[in-house]
């Protein structure tokens, strides 16, 4: 019986042939939206952006530089206050006014503990004590820089206070009242322990600390000038020089949050 070339042609594609691409049912039902956008899948194709690049997300618009500018306001309003202060400006006829018609306008029982929230022994605990709650948690990073920002407050305020020499309200004999050293730990020390206190805090809570930090701080600064111990503008010259530090230690509490919540944890299981 003579073979056919049917029969010829397929006995040899089985052991020569080489494999052909072929475009039958495996292709055809390949899935396809609708609305022209790639499949969910990791492999599906980016949309280019306007260049012919693939699409990335755009930056976020700069808040460090939101912040440096904040910082660099409260450095130039400090810096117009002192200057006002050294050779005794316009500025400072407003200020004796104001000084004049709230000092002793209050009880000095009532005044005298209001400024005493801005005493070390007062405020230095409470921050030891966030301090202490921030470490545990791991913030490093925060703890040192709220450490660093305390510190910083005598080497800023006593160098101030010998240059400018200025009397006080009630003792124009006395000098060395500017800036209100009192103000500035009273705003250090509560400040930074909301800062440190806030990330590992329910949200109702992170906004009692915050409260608390500008109560204490106000009830500080207003129980100063009531007694007569510093004339507003002592107190307003000490919250624009320490809002800059404030600012350090918020950044830095930020960026100890999230390489803390970077870090892998440590998976116990049975051996």
């Amino acid at each position: 019986m003579s073979e056919t070339p049917r029969s010829r042609e397929t006995g040899g594609d089985t052991s020569t042939g080489l494999p052909q691409r072929r475009t039958g049912h495996a292709f055809a039902h390949t899935p396809h939206r609708s609305d022209s956008r790639p499949p969910q899948t990791p492999r599906g194709a980016r949309q280019p952006d306007p260049g012919g690049r693939p699409g990335t997300i755009p930056p976020v618009p700069g808040r460090p530089a939101t912040l440096l500018l904040l910082a660099a306001l409260c450095a130039a309003l400090f810096a117009l206050i002192t200057w006002q202060v050294l050779v005794s400006g316009p500025l400072l006829t407003p200020d004796h006014e104001l000084s004049r018609a709230l000092v002793r306008s209050v009880p000095d029982a009532v005044t005298e503990r209001l400024a005493d929230l801005g005493n070390i022994p007062v405020a230095l605990p409470v921050l030891l004590l966030a301090m202490a709650h921030a470490l545990r948690r791991g913030a490093r990073r925060g703890v040192l820089a709220a450490a660093s920002a305390m510190a910083l407050v005598p080497a800023l305020v006593v160098p101030f206070k010998e240059w400018t020499a200025r009397p006080g309200p009630l003792e124009p004999w006395a000098a060395g009242y500017f800036p209100s050293g009192h103000t500035a730990t009273a705003f250090v020390a509560y400040g930074c322990a909301a800062l440190l206190v806030r990330p590992y805090a329910r949200r109702k809570w992170r906004t009692a600390a915050t409260a608390a930090a500008l109560v204490l701080t106000g009830a500080t600064a207003v129980g100063l000038v009531l007694r007569g111990f510093h004339w507003p503008l002592d107190v307003v010259a000490s919250l624009l020089m320490c809002t800059p530090l404030l600012l350090a230690v918020r950044s830095s509490c930020r960026s100890s949050r999230r390489s803390s919540s970077r870090t892998p944890r440590s998976r116990t299981g049975p051996s």
